[in-house]
């Protein structure tokens, strides 16, 4: 019975991490068991110092039941957002606040042999400045661009086969990847725009272009995790070769990096923009996203033209989407998202201009709210889904920890 019952809490531990509060009731329905053992199960759990009795839940009529979080300081989650050029490390808590700051570190994974010891070396700092017990670290949820097989912990396009097998042997703790734009859908579908919907494409603009997929209610990653590629659809005849290695694709003109080339060659050519004096200051790729960003958000007309420019593009591609899926929503998420309104209208404009009617007629399109936090959150959440292979000492049978 206490190795079910070890199960049974890690269930719990995943319903509370996701919903922050519940009654006796209301874990009972989610994890499908009785309220009886749901009982039993939470005073174990409460003698364990894992939960805590957040008191009464507000009225509702009739008697109020009591309810339960997860105590802080149980344990921990590491979340690691990446992309080409910047990796950042939050450590958070069992309510998923971030202790202290997020970490960034300048780490540029294309051509570089050192990456994947690099960034087990960034994670094993952060774990020490955090200043935390190791063993109450559950696991450590990566996400990454490029081609990953999440079952496998290998990616295709950067650092190689088995990361996680290896990170995961460096620091002795459990280790989860996937592709950045998945776990920014995922983000998307457990905390934000996309959490009560059946349907949903959520874009993520960064230093590339990528797709989550929210197919009934759930992320959909393809047959080997592949799915959702959004920025290699062969949209141009503009002969511009690709990071995947074709040319025309929809990344050539809409990342972060077209963005700043074409601001940066339109400032050269003697183009007035703010730009120029934020673009001076920048020493890293993190403050050119900054200074690029700012420049939007005061309205820099460069910079807007820019924009809507890319936006539009996005909008074509997207329009192919919605043909194939028709979604409910279509969801801004990812670092560039950060820009704000600017991104609306031309989309719009696209889907009017390139969608049937009818299918783009009561599809609702919306800003992320968690912007350039929304792959953090995403790493988290990977953790959570992989509960069940997380170490969590309170609860933990000393046989099955990692050595």
């Amino acid at each position: 019975m206490k190795k079910k019952n070890y199960s049974y809490k890690k269930n719990i531990i995943k319903e509370l991490l996701y919903m922050k509060v519940l009654s006796c009731a209301e874990l009972s329905n989610r994890i499908e068991k009785s309220i009886a053992l749901t009982t039993k199960v939470l005073n174990e759990m409460m003698a364990e110092g894992i939960i805590v009795s957040e008191g009464h839940a507000p009225s509702s009529g009739g008697r109020r039941p009591i309810t339960y979080s997860l105590k802080n300081e149980s344990f921990y989650i590491i979340a690691v957002a990446m992309d080409q050029f910047v990796t950042r490390i939050a450590v958070m808590d069992p309510q998923l606040n971030i202790i202290n700051n997020i970490a960034k570190r300048e780490l540029n994974l294309a051509e570089n042999a050192n990456a994947l010891n690099e960034l087990a070396s960034c994670i094993e700092s952060e774990i020490v400045l955090a200043g935390i017990d190791r063993n109450k670290i559950i696991g450590i949820g990566i996400g990454m661009p490029g081609f990953i097989n999440a079952k496998q912990g290998s990616n295709y396009t950067f650092m190689g086969e088995h990361i996680a097998t290896h990170i995961q042997s460096q620091v002795k703790i459990p280790v989860f990847i996937d592709n950045d734009s998945s776990l920014i859908g995922l983000a998307e579908n457990k905390f934000g725009e996309a959490k009560n919907e059946k349907n949903a494409l959520i874009i993520n603009l960064s230093w590339g272009i990528g797709l989550g997929m929210i197919i009934d209610s759930k992320l959909f990653r393809g047959d080997e995790g592949f799915a959702g590629e959004l920025s290699h659809i062969p949209l141009f005849s503009n002969g511009k070769l690709c990071s995947c290695g074709k040319t025309g694709c929809l990344e050539t003109e809409t990342s972060l990096n077209y963005m700043l080339a074409e601001a940066e060659n339109s400032i050269k050519n003697g183009r007035p923009s703010v730009l120029k004096d934020l673009l001076a200051n920048a020493k890293d790729h993190e403050e050119k996203y900054e200074a690029f960003i700012k420049a939007a958000k005061i309205g820099d007309s460069l910079v807007i033209e820019i924009v809507s420019k890319v936006s539009y593009n996005i909008g074509r591609g997207v329009a192919i989407l919605i043909h194939l899926l028709n979604p409910g929503k279509i969801i801004i998420s990812g670092r560039c998202s950060a820009a704000g309104k600017v991104w609306l209208a031309p989309i719009h404009q696209a889907l009017y201009e390139f969608c049937i009617p009818k299918l783009v007629k009561n599809i609702t399109i919306e800003l992320s709210k968690m912007s350039h936090t929304a792959e953090i959150m995403g790493a988290a959440a990977l953790v959570i889904e992989n509960i069940h292979s997380c170490t969590i000492e309170a609860i933990h049978p000393k046989q099955y920890q990692l050595n």
